[in-house]
């Protein structure tokens, strides 16, 4: 699995998620956004309905009807009821999960310092390709 380890700084998490699902779902892929903070959610599930000018990027809320078919779950549980191949950290919190491809990590100056212990831990660990990302002047760089 692909771990991305996305540090914020200019853009808040409603729109770092959006960015990064409008990319998974080019990729026909589907994703899971996990915050165990009900509000963030209800903020990123408005910003992904809103994500531009003239689209939207449709998405539900886990337990609720026809949650299975959604493209853009969110959920404060790594269980992916869409079938997601992707899931999204956006509370800053890792969940040690089975059966995605990529997960991505958002992490602020609140969260930065269980980012790093993250970091550390699955350095060693068989399977996972680690990278961190940070932006640069609004565009988002790899620095590893």
């Amino acid at each position: 699995m692909k771990l991305d380890f996305w540090q914020l700084s200019r853009d808040p998490a409603d729109k770092v998620t959006a960015l990064i699902a409008g990319r998974v779902l080019g990729q026909d892929e589907r994703l899971l956004v996990v915050s165990s903070d009900a509000e963030q959610r209800d903020i990123i599930a408005r910003s992904l309905w809103s994500a531009g000018p003239t689209s939207f990027l449709a998405n539900g809320e886990a337990g609720s009807a026809g949650a299975e078919r959604q493209p853009i779950l969110l959920s404060d549980t790594p269980e992916p009821a869409n079938g997601a191949t992707h899931v999204i950290f956006a509370d800053g919190k890792f969940r040690d999960t089975t059966g995605f491809e990529r997960a991505f990590l958002l992490f602020d100056d609140a969260t930065l310092q269980a980012a790093r212990q993250t970091w550390k831990a699955l350095e060693d660990r068989d399977g996972l390709e680690r990278s961190f990302f940070r932006q640069d002047g609004g565009k988002w760089v790899k620095v590893a």
